[in-house]
């Protein structure tokens, strides 16, 4: 009936595919074979038999002799959802799947810019894109904008929340950037000029040491922006080991604070997830659970009929630059836009270890999804779905909702400028470091000395393709 992506991380080994096998065998009556690879009836038929088979709330799905299968493939998709605005919202349908696993896995065309939505003045009329973060190579890192530069219009048009994702749909685009001055946030006489490029993302953004000494305190701090092992083509481990890297220096050097700063990742892929709670986590031995996998009953039953229940257990992984054991706890930064993976490693390390979560509330996503393909090549079309959901050792899995994980300590992030990242008066920074008992600085300053609180539009950290980041917890 169906593959997952061939030749690529997506395909897990072992249970997934005796899931595919198993699946194979029941769907074998109901397979299509399409007189036209474009006979919407066809794809649509296809993707209900797919959802049947393996969605995690397939039997909550309308009967099929009750649909329009010759109605757009999105429509048909929509109908079949569950609870679109509640629960499910992230199963997906696409008509180019080869495009959207590349997005997936870190590469795509992009300016380069992730931003929060504010509103330039009390008026609430005009917006501005706060810049919170830069891609490294990206075409905007490469035209020196940085976290902390304002951006009050794009091709010479005003920002509003109603035409931002269009005006970041050109291809190329002219920023006019803004300044705070005398508290009002003014149109600077800078502008750039930017096109989007192909960018694979390392989502390793920043890491460093801070040595506070007089609280006896080595901090380490990582930014980092999505769970990808490494390259589609190249080096598989890459970015795994790159982050081993880094905690194995946090261990050299006597790192005993760790800040997590997980507010722009979306999530990403399981086995990363595994290997950053494994280079955390306390008391790191082999048999120690990180979350346990559910799936729909159906095959919940089966594979527990098969292997005994241990089938659904997820390891920790040994790892040699653990720091667990130096840590008595680790702070977490958050946004509305942490999520999937990112709240897999909170939920999975909290029976382990004191995970104090430091600024909005969560996204809410404790499921697990795949991409599936036709796997005879008769369309493009192809599903990510959601296969089931996790829950961590003690069987807790209760931020599945809009409400996502609330964070130990509220701390919005809205102040403008946004300050460098490991700055001591960066807000979410300073919380953590208030919290360690360490005597926060005056800051080592920014790139405009005025700062001003702003109303945002929401707290999640938007890209410059809005809808083209997937919250996602992929099995590999």
């Amino acid at each position: 009936m169906f593959k997952l992506i061939r030749n690529s991380r997506w395909y897990q080994i072992g249970f997934l595919t005796l899931t595919l096998c198993f699946l194979a065998s029941c769907s074998k009556n109901t397979d299509v074979t399409p007189s036209s690879s474009n006979n919407t009836a066809d794809i649509n038929t296809w993707i209900y038999n797919t959802m049947n088979d393996v969605y995690f709330w397939y039997d909550q799905m309308p009967a099929l002799s009750s649909l329009n299968t010759a109605e757009d493939s999105d429509s048909f998709f929509e109908k079949l959802v569950y609870q679109r605005s509640t629960v499910d919202r992230f199963s997906m349908v696409t008509d180019d799947v080869d495009a959207l696993e590349q997005a997936f896995n870190g590469v795509s065309k992009i300016f380069g810019i992730r931003y929060v939505l504010g509103y330039l003045d009390n008026t609430h009329s005009n917006m501005g894109l706060f810049l919170s973060y830069v891609v490294p190579t990206s075409p905007a890192a490469n035209a020196s904008l940085q976290r902390g530069d304002i951006i009050i219009k794009v091709n010479g048009q005003n920002i509003t929340a109603s035409n931002y994702t269009t005006l970041l749909g050109n291809n190329s685009v002219t920023f006019t950037l803004g300044k705070i001055s005398s508290g009002t946030i003014v149109e600077d006489s800078k502008t750039v000029t930017l096109t989007k490029a192909e960018v694979t993302e390392n989502p390793i953004g920043f890491s460093t040491i801070i040595q506070k000494q007089a609280a006896n305190k080595t901090i380490g701090y990582l930014v980092y922006t999505q769970f990808i092992p490494g390259l589609e083509t190249g080096d598989a481990q890459l970015y795994d080991n790159q982050l081993r890297q880094i905690f194995s220096n946090f261990k050299n050097q006597g790192v005993n604070e760790l800040v997590l700063d997980l507010r722009f990742n979306p999530g990403g892929y399981i086995s990363s997830a595994t290997t950053l709670a494994s280079l955390i986590v306390k008391n790191l031995s082999a048999g120690k659970v990180f979350f346990k996998n559910q799936y729909n009953q159906k095959y919940q039953d089966y594979y527990q009929r098969m292997y005994g229940a241990k089938v659904f257990n997820n390891y920790f992984t040994i790892e040699n630059s653990n720091i667990g054991n130096n840590l008595t706890r680790v702070f977490v930064l958050t946004s509305n836009n942490t999520a999937s993976a990112s709240e897999l490693v909170i939920n999975g390390l909290k029976p382990y270890i004191d995970v104090i979560t430091i600024g909005e509330h969560t996204y809410g996503k404790n499921l697990f999804g795949t991409i599936i393909g036709d796997d005879k090549n008769r369309w493009k079309w192809g599903l990510y779905l959601m296969l089931g959901q996790t829950t961590n050792v003690n069987g807790e899995s209760d931020y599945g909702t809009v409400n996502g994980i609330t964070p130990t300590y509220t701390v919005a992030d809205n102040v403008i400028p946004f300050k460098a990242f490991g700055d001591d008066t960066e807000p979410l920074f300073r919380k953590a470091l208030q919290m360690m008992g360490v005597s926060v600085s005056a800051g080592s300053g920014g790139r405009v000395e005025a700062t001003q609180n702003i109303d945002i539009e929401t707290h999640e950290h938007l890209s410059d393709t809005p809808n083209s980041i997937v919250k996602r917890m992929i099995i590999k």
